[in-house]
């Protein structure tokens, strides 16, 4: 049996398997890498290239970024930015039909764009709205899915770690031309969320709320200005070239607690919750991206990703048709994988099939990443729809249904993205970041 056959059967196979008991998925990943390399070296040399290669994996400067953006995003989801956000989305969406959605909608934006994190967004802007809608008399099951919708759109607007990690794993694409290619999808995710908030509440008769003033509206602005000065500072300082995404991170989390210390949000007897949490979620992110090099490794030396290039360009060779059997791999990959591992995994494999059609490499991180967003709201393993039921204390299916006309709108907005690629490129090209 050829190799690349043989290795991609025992990864599929064993990795598969594990998954279906509940294995985790790094553990899964690692223990199908390392029976992969065994069946093409013997066990003293297969044990000391996994060990380079986790190393190596996770040896990035680039990377030190993930960890001091997800410790910004805990200090923020802790220290009283939140709030300020959500009132600063409610005088901008104030006056529409169903105005709570549409804050809900436009404080996951800012709130994610901060934090990097839909998850963070849709648990503390979700936290914050979902009392509100309901003493509204919004339905709760609208609230959830208006809440489970919006909260991806922060994995898009930058800063991401995702796009971070597609950096990483893709060869090195620059991250400020990701960062910026992301701002208009991000923006259409969220235009397409009011969208269909706007028809759903004209239909169950929602109200607005107009009866802010516009002192008041200054005050609320003024209010949140140092929360959203951080998205200035860090975006701006990547983009000038004043310090690379990396500093910028760290920067992220001074700025973070010292705005949450001058809110008394966050006392120094908080401090060791905080790092512990964000501790946690580090480990699990490094871990799964040492383990996935294993498996790049795997990949690449036995040429699998070439392999599977050519199977799909045998196939077919109509561009629009590779594009479309793309973004629905994507699409299921990211229905049982979260978006780290399945970047880390399938990037490889991907991308050269997308730089043969002359797909430029920012374009297709983001077409990636969007489709992986869509995946954090489907079941059955979405973590964002998982913590949105239960920030909203509700179960699953009774949200699928309120749902579904966000899923539509998200899958137009993937195909619009997929094939008109200026909507990436734009920006990036601008501020000649790319060619």
């Amino acid at each position: 049996m050829d190799a690349a056959v043989q290795v991609a059967l025992i990864l599929l196979v064993i990795v598969g398997v594990l998954l279906l008991i509940g294995t985790p998925i790094s553990i899964s990943i690692g223990i199908g890498s390392a029976v992969a390399i065994l069946s093409l070296m013997d066990l003293d040399k297969a044990m000391i290239t996994s060990s380079q290669r986790m190393f190596t994996g996770i040896n990035s400067f680039s990377l030190l970024a993930i960890p001091f953006f997800i410790l910004a995003g805990v200090i923020m989801n802790n220290g009283g930015i939140a709030i300020r956000l959500v009132n600063c989305a409610k005088v901008v969406s104030g006056r529409l039909p169903g105005s709570l959605a549409h804050t809900n909608i436009v404080a996951n934006m800012l709130f994610g764009s901060i934090s990097g994190s839909a998850v963070a967004a849709a648990a503390a802007v979700g936290g914050t709205m979902s009392p509100l809608q309901e003493k509204e008399g919004y339905k709760r099951e609208f609230s959830a899915a208006v809440n489970i919708a919006s909260a991806p759109a922060g994995m898009l607007i930058p800063p991401s770690n995702t796009l971070i990690v597609y950096s990483l794993v893709s060869g090195g694409t620059s991250v400020a031309a990701l960062f910026m290619a992301g701002y208009l999808p991000g923006l259409l995710w969220g235009l397409g969320c009011m969208i269909v908030a706007y028809f759903l509440a004209r239909k169950y008769g929602y109200k607005n709320d107009n009866g802010i003033s516009f002192k008041q509206a200054l005050l609320v602005f003024l209010d949140a200005i140092p929360s959203l000065l951080l998205i200035v500072i860090v975006i701006g300082g990547i983009i000038g070239g004043v310090f690379t995404a990396t500093e910028g991170s760290a920067i992220a989390v001074v700025y973070a607690l010292l705005l949450s210390f001058i809110y008394r949000t966050i006392k120094v007897r908080d401090l060791p919750k905080i790092l512990l949490d964000s501790t946690r979620t580090t480990a699990i992110v490094i871990f799964m991206i040492g383990v996935s090099s294993i498996m790049s490794w795997v990949m690449a030396f036995t040429n699998i990703p070439g392999m599977l290039a050519q199977a799909l360009l045998d196939f077919t060779s109509n561009p629009i048709m590779i594009l479309l059997i793309m973004n629905l791999i994507l699409l299921v990959i990211g229905t049982f994988m979260d978006p780290t591992p399945a970047v880390l995994i399938f990037t490889p494999i991907l991308l050269p099939i997308a730089l043969s059609l002359g797909i430029d490499p920012v374009h297709f991180g983001i077409l990636m990443v969007f489709n992986l967003c869509i995946g954090t709201i489907t079941p059955p393993v979405g973590p964002v729809l998982f913590v949105g039921c239960k920030v909203a204390n509700l179960k699953i299916e009774n949200v699928i249904r309120p749902l579904l006309p966000f899923f539509a709108v998200a899958v137009v907005m993937l195909l619009i993205i997929t094939f008109i690629p200026e909507i990436s490129l734009t920006i990036p090209r601008l501020l000649d970041l790319i060619k």
